[in-house]
């Protein structure tokens, strides 16, 4: 089966046969923000079926490192085989890097109702040549106030920071631009 990824468009296959691998897997939930999918993140890359009938699910973690792939690539399984695909396949692709570009718009309506800030903006990936350190205007999930500012570069996970709204006060993540 070619594994190759051509460059992301977060869409479902139109083979009706991946498509509907897609559609399973696109209900697998997020583990660290439970309220999205993997395809509201945009880490669900590709649904491919061999002729032999094996399905496979490319994804892409969020980062390199992101300790979550291993749950992710295990609900992925359970979920096919509870589909009725039999032995099938996930594969984790590192190219293109993940972008918060790729997050759906209902992915960044679900993370504002659940509290977390969405990406404002868009990524600069291979852009930049240098670091550079923006001060940004994050808008608080909560009352909207754009008052807000940075407590940590990190938040819960390695994907957020962690904001404070100088208006209602309330800490917040804010999911980080890359």
């Amino acid at each position: 089966m070619n594994t190759q990824v051509h460059p992301h468009t977060s869409t479902r296959p139109s083979d009706a046969r991946a498509g509907a691998v897609w559609d399973v897997a696109a209900q697998v939930a997020d583990p660290e923000i439970p309220v999205l999918t993997i395809a509201d993140l945009g880490i669900l890359r590709d649904a491919l079926v061999a002729d032999d009938g094996t399905a496979q699910v490319i994804i892409t973690p969020t980062y390199s490192g992101c300790p979550a792939m291993g749950t992710i690539k295990q609900d992925l399984l359970h979920a096919l085989e509870s589909a009725g695909y039999a032995d099938p396949e996930v594969v984790l692709v590192l190219a293109p890097a993940w972008s918060t570009d790729w997050i759906t718009d209902e992915g960044k309506r679900k993370l504002e109702e659940y509290g977390i800030a969405p990406p404002s903006g868009r990524s600069a990936v291979g852009a930049q040549r240098g670091a550079t350190r923006l001060s940004l205007s994050v808008r608080c999930p909560r009352c909207g106030s754009i008052q807000t500012n940075e407590l940590s570069r990190f938040g819960s996970t390695s994907c957020k920071a962690l904001y404070q709204c100088a208006e209602c006060k309330e800490p917040f993540d804010y999911f980080k631009v890359h």
